[in-house]
């Protein structure tokens, strides 16, 4: 929470590069949650075995938006709705991407196998029980659903575009 708030990535008021932090500058932050960059490639096919289960990831999720809204402003702390496909219309400020990662924790490699063979029944367990129904799954979408968005200032729908 402290470096993403911290961080320097932005221009002063004289054009100086690398001078200005979201806090300085008073910025909003979105923050998205993305398995999918805990992707391994097996093979042609993206395996997320490495990534949190979703009901840790969501705890930890929340906990994380708190962090942010008691060491910043909350009202400009935006987050997208956790599990759910969504649609990010941003705007790149150049061609800079920064990956921060917080220290990895020791891992002892039996907990390591333990959690992937508990990730694959899980697998097993979901490709024989749908998650919806049929009749959800073929439900019309309404994009005038409040509960679509997150309230990001139009910036994070969930709803798919056709």
């Amino acid at each position: 929470v402290r470096k993403i708030l911290n961080l320097r990535v932005f221009e002063d008021e004289s054009g100086k590069h690398w001078s200005k932090s979201v806090m300085d500058k008073q910025y909003e932050v979105l923050c998205v949650s993305q398995f999918t960059l805990q992707c391994i490639l097996k093979g042609n096919k993206p395996d997320y075995h490495m990534a949190m289960p979703t009901e840790q990831a969501e705890c930890f999720y929340n906990n994380f938006l708190e962090q942010l809204r008691k060491a910043y402003k909350p009202e400009l702390i935006k987050d997208g709705k956790f599990g759910a496909y969504m649609q990010v219309h941003i705007q790149n400020d150049g061609p800079v991407t920064i990956e921060l990662e917080s220290p990895a924790a020791t891992v002892d490699p039996k907990q390591l196998t333990k959690l992937e063979k508990q990730q694959q029944r899980k697998e097993k367990t979901r490709t024989k029980v749908p998650s919806e129904s049929s009749r959800e799954r073929n439900a019309p979408r309404n994009k005038d659903d409040p509960s679509a968005s997150s309230g990001a200032e139009g910036d994070v729908s969930s709803e798919r575009e056709p």
